[in-house]
């Protein structure tokens, strides 16, 4: 068992070049995506998977391939900064179902048959690995970490449908809205951003996670603005140009669940609109989100000018920004910082005298 030619063969350049050209020709971003350099160690890795491939046949050792396949999709993940790990994996997986197809031109016998097996092997061992992500400790610990982990590798995969019924599943499970809200789909969001900030995904995959996450949030509409009203207003936004908008819609989906009508002005809010909006509105808390550092002082001119025209105003501040700080909100005239949107319901509630909807 073993190659049809040798690998100094100019046919193996020859079948290397036709996997090239077809896998271009199936993919035009490809064309797009990579620079010429790039391009051509793409033909060479091609040259090497076939080398490696060869090698396991005639050793018949499945393992000597697959491994070889989870490496080079890491290394490929580590130097391709601009494409992400599901783009990556398309790719790795495109091909070696080429080279599938192909087999019968590289080898003989019962070589061919095993090639088909290790690359289907090889296409398994690369999906798997599109998730196999060092998570921090924290998305790692806390309540329902098996359903967050499975929710964020369904969208690490894409599979937004999958992802839509992890959550679905769990809510008619019994798990509470809030820990739905707060320890799965939070905690996850707050790995995207991690996962993000260490390069680990693109800025593309970031965003689809959070449009997937706003997609299954909108699920359970129907129960939040059903709740019994209780005659109290949070109005919450984003600062500056904050783009990072999730945070504050689960802020006002958690107060319209316990009862509270929420004015939401989403992401990259000007100061100039947050205070007319207030006095439009004249809520009992105004809720304050930063993610990106660079946005703080924004948020600091903001607090600043909310206490001086509207001495009243309960105002809080909240966000992934502050947590890079040396407790920077105790130098401002707030009413509170919390981490979660369920600790500042639970203060608003018991400074409202409101008590809890949990």
């Amino acid at each position: 068992m073993s190659l049809l030619v040798g690998m100094d063969d100019p046919t193996i350049n020859e079948i290397a070049r036709k996997v090239y050209d077809i896998q271009f020709a199936q993919d035009p971003n490809l064309d797009r995506l990579y620079d010429d350099r790039q391009k051509r160690l793409f033909y060479q890795d091609i040259l090497y998977n076939i080398g490696y491939l060869n090698t396991a046949i005639k050793l018949e050792d499945n393992y000597i391939f697959t491994s070889y396949a989870t490496w080079l999709y890491e290394l490929l993940c580590s130097l391709l900064k601009h494409l992400d790990r599901d783009q990556i994996k398309n790719q790795m997986v495109d091909h070696y179902s080429l080279l599938i197809n192909e087999a019968s031109e590289l080898f003989t016998g019962e070589a061919v048959q095993l090639a088909q097996t290790y690359l289907r092997s090889a296409i398994a061992a690369t999906e798997d690995a599109v998730t196999n992500i060092p998570y921090s400790e924290r998305f790692l610990s806390g309540k329902h970490v098996a359903v967050r982990q499975a929710y964020l590798g369904a969208m690490l995969r894409s599979k937004t449908h999958e992802a839509a019924k992890i959550i679905s599943d769990a809510a008619a499970s019994g798990i509470p809205l809030v820990e739905i809200y707060e320890d799965i789909l939070e905690e996850t969001m707050h790995e995207v951003g991690e996962l993000w900030h260490k390069n680990q995904i693109t800025v593309d995959k970031e965003h689809y996670c959070t449009s997937t996450t706003q997609m299954v949030l909108s699920q359970f509409y129907s129960v939040i603005f059903s709740q019994e009203r209780r005659n109290l207003t949070v109005l919450a936004c984003c600062v500056g140009s904050e783009l990072h908008e999730m945070g504050g819609r689960m802020v006002s989906d958690l107060f319209e669940y316990h009862g509270w009508d929420s004015i939401y002005l989403g992401a990259a809010v000007p100061q100039v609109s947050i205070l007319a909006a207030v006095q439009e509105h004249s809520p009992d808390l105004i809720a304050l989100s930063v993610t990106m550092p660079h946005y703080l002082i924004d948020c600091r001119d903001l607090v600043y000018s909310l206490h001086e025209k509207f001495p009243k105003l309960k105002i809080s501040v909240g966000g992934r920004a502050f947590e890079t700080t040396d407790h920077l909100w105790q130098k401002w005239p707030i009413d509170i910082y919390t981490k979660t949107a369920r600790d500042l319901v639970e203060w608003a509630q018991a400074q409202f005298g409101q008590g809890s909807n949990q």
